[in-house]
């Protein structure tokens, strides 16, 4: 199996059985009924996960800002022609995935129900597994915004990844446990199921396997800047 291959196939292969297991087992409504206590989401309100909230897309606005920078930098000064491309990935990537993928189309078509929205817990609409899709503009539930955005900050790994493995990984893990930190601040508040989550992690990070082969940086000799 090539690198290629492997890149695409394993996170859809996780996202399909992930999801299988989640439905199988009503993850999503046993998970997110351990936080709806006496009719509100009384954890939610607690911290850290109000800190995370209030972070919203903080962090990876600051990424991107940087993706810009080193692009605008690469423009001007030809010692830094190299910057470029890294820092469009960065820029596109963010615009592309937390942006226009997951609050532009999903968040206002796919119509799913958030938790605090559904008849289980109170509210007056009917709970929906994030392949049913709903009302356009009646529910944003799939994916999570705030995941997405989140997740997003995993992204310098694919720009690190040939010239400085270790760094790359470092800023995978990072990533990986901001956007799981940030899930669960979205779960104890109501506002997004398990499967929400998971898939804000799958779309932003297949959109950056793509982007990283499509920019060729998985071709690119030239040593990248780390963000």
């Amino acid at each position: 199996m090539t690198t290629k291959v492997r890149d695409f196939a394993l996170p859809v292969i996780f996202l399909i059985l992930a999801t299988v297991v989640i439905t199988v087992s009503g993850a999503d409504l046993k998970l997110s009924s351990q936080f709806w206590i006496d009719g509100k989401w009384p954890v939610g309100d607690q911290q850290p996960w109000h800190l995370l909230y209030l972070l919203d897309r903080g962090p990876s606005i600051a990424i991107g800002v940087c993706g810009l920078a080193a692009v605008l930098i690469g423009g001007i000064y030809r010692q830094h022609r190299a910057w470029i491309k890294p820092g469009l990935y960065l820029v596109i990537l963010l615009t592309l995935g937390p942006g226009l993928i997951v609050n532009s189309v999903f968040k206002e078509y796919w119509g799913r129900p958030r938790p605090r929205e559904v008849v289980e817990f109170g509210g007056k609409k009917e709970f929906l597994h994030p392949w049913q899709k709903g009302i356009a503009h009646k529910g944003r539930s799939f994916p999570s915004g705030h995941s997405s955005a989140a997740f997003y900050l995993s992204a310098p790994f694919f720009v690190l990844r040939r010239r400085n493995p270790r760094a790359a990984k470092l800023w995978m893990a990072g990533g990986l446990v901001f956007g799981i930190l940030m899930s669960a601040a979205r779960i104890t508040q109501g506002g997004h199921f398990l499967s929400d989550t998971l898939w804000a992690w799958g779309i932003v990070h297949l959109t950056a396997v793509a982007l990283y082969y499509l920019l060729r940086l998985d071709r690119d000799k030239t040593p990248s800047p780390t963000p």
